[in-house]
Formats: structure tokens, C-alpha cells, sequence
């Protein structure tokens, strides 16, 4: 399963105490490199290339320090050396890629900053090693996460009526019925349209179902009910080690969901 926030966050912190004094291209940029691809919870091996021959524009050999392919392409320096130039040095390394190969990101670290280039929306972040930490989620795309394209959506529609309506069946099927089967599908209701009345960010409810719950929906219950209670519980009363993903929804300050309802369940046939 994929590292929590949370658990990646801790990593990053480790690593930047760990690397604090690293230096030197030649000697330190690939053990650098695979601890880094590490916080992530990626094995470097599998995904990228070290010291990538291509063709550069002059026709001489260049060497792309790490390429995953179709993904990102990293230029290390040594500490104090110009980016500007690195980032230039990097550019001229995409002539000599195949289509497939060419990456939707560049990054250029000097062990002590590092800038992260985005190809595709051609803007950049810098950021520190020291503050590696805070940054993390703009390298979420390692992950498989994809960035989100918002568009404006109708607040409901006749697909999304049918759907509610099975699932109110399906519940009532198995037993789950009354007063605390309407609250639940209130709910539901609820942090659907969330997103769209701005209550929530846009499609932090969807982000947290899809990336936080089991594919075969076999948590999928335990997941709501562990939501609900968040949602009830002010921010300063939350507890410390709580997933980041979870701690960044609101507070909802009314009675919704205030009450205890029995746990519905849920199978893989309802997802």
C-alpha cells in the first residue's frame, strides 16, 4: 500500500538530517538519489537510469545523472554550482530522448536546493533540503498521483439520483434500515456536495476514498465512520498522529454528525 502523508513526511525529515553535509556530484549523487526515491517509498532500481547516455544538440555524449523515463529527468551539482546552467545542461539532454521517454518533470539540486520543473504547466518550485519536508506532495506524481484537471459540474444529476437510490436498496438489504439509514445516506449526501458548496477542497473527499481505502471497498465502512468522527471533533481537539489526508478536513459545526450510528457495512458488490 501506498506510504501515508504522514509516514513520508517523517521519512523526508530523516533524510534531511542525514544528507545535511552532502556535497560532492561525482561521489555522493547516486547513493543520494536512491535514499531520496526512498522517502517516497520507491526503490530507485525499478523505475530509473543512472548515467543515461544521450545524444546532445552538438552531437557529443552527455550523461543524464538519474532518468526515469516518461516520468522525471535529475541533474545533480555539486554544492554552489549554478542552476541556472544545470536546468540549461538538463534541456539539452531532451533532444537526444525518444518521445516515449521524455519526462513530464526536471529536477536540478545542488545537494542543498533543489528546483523541480514542471514541463507540461512549464512552472517551478525551489525549496531547501532543510525544508524538504514541507514540499513533499509536489512529488505526489511518483506516487501515481495525478494532478487534477477541476471543472465545474452540475450540483446533481439523474446518474448520481440512481446510484444514491441503490445504495439506500442495498443498505436496507442487509439490514441497515430507519432513522439510521437516512442520517447516513444524509452524510453521504453531504460530502458529495461538500467539494462544490466549498466546504470542502475541491475533491478532498473523492482524493480521500480513492487513495486511503482498499480497492476491493472491504474498508470502505470503517473508513466514512473514522471520517464522520473527524469531521465532529474540532481541529485543536484532534489527536497529534492523526493522518494528514484525514486532518485536512474541516470541523463541521452542527449536529450532522454528531449522533452515533450503528456501522454500516459495505461489500465489494456496492463500490
Amino acid at each position: 500500500m501506498t506510504l501515508s502523508w504522514n509516514e513520508i513526511k517523517d521519512r523526508a525529515l530523516n533524510f534531511s538530517k542525514e544528507w545535511a553535509d552532502t556535497s560532492n556530484e561525482e561521489a555522493d549523487a547516486k547513493p543520494f538519489l536512491v535514499e531520496f526515491f526512498k522517502v517516497f517509498g520507491i526503490t530507485s532500481k525499478r523505475v530509473s537510469t543512472f548515467e543515461h547516455r544521450v545524444k546532445k544538440l552538438n552531437d557529443k555524449d552527455g550523461y543524464i545523472d538519474l532518468l526515469w523515463k516518461g516520468m522525471i529527468l535529475i541533474e545533480m551539482k555539486s554544492r554552489g554550482k549554478n542552476l541556472d546552467r544545470a536546468f540549461e545542461q538538463a534541456k539539452d539532454y531532451l533532444h537526444g530522448l525518444k518521445e516515449h521517454e521524455l519526462p513530464k518533470y526536471i529536477l536540478i539540486s545542488d545537494f542543498e536546493n533543489f528546483r523541480l520543473h514542471d514541463l507540461e504547466e512549464t512552472k517551478n518550485i525551489e525549496f531547501k533540503l532543510n525544508d524538504l519536508v514541507n514540499n513533499v506532495q509536489h512529488f505526489g506524481y511518483l506516487l501515481g498521483y495525478q494532478k487534477k484537471v477541476y471543472k465545474e459540474q452540475d450540483p446533481a444529476n439523474i446518474k448520481a439520483a440512481e446510484l444514491m437510490g441503490k445504495l439506500h436498496d442495498r443498505l436496507e438489504e442487509i439490514g441497515y434500515t430507519g432513522h439510521p439509514l437516512e442520517v447516513y445516506l444524509v452524510r453521504l449526501l453531504f460530502l458529495m456536495f461538500a467539494e462544490d458548496t466549498t466546504i470542502f477542497e475541491k475533491q478532498q473527499f473523492q482524493e480521500y476514498i480513492e487513495q486511503r481505502t482498499n480497492i476491493d471497498g472491504s474498508d470502505l465502512a470503517a473508513k466514512l465512520q473514522e471520517l464522520f468522527q473527524v469531521l465532529n471533533t474540532p481541529k485543536d481537539s484532534r489527536f497529534k498522529n492523526l493522518d494528514e489526508q484525514l486532518a485536512d478536513f474541516p470541523y463541521v459545526n452542527g449536529k450532522l454528525f454528531e449522533e452515533n450510528l450503528p456501522t454500516a457495512s459495505f461489500d465489494s458488490k456496492m463500490r
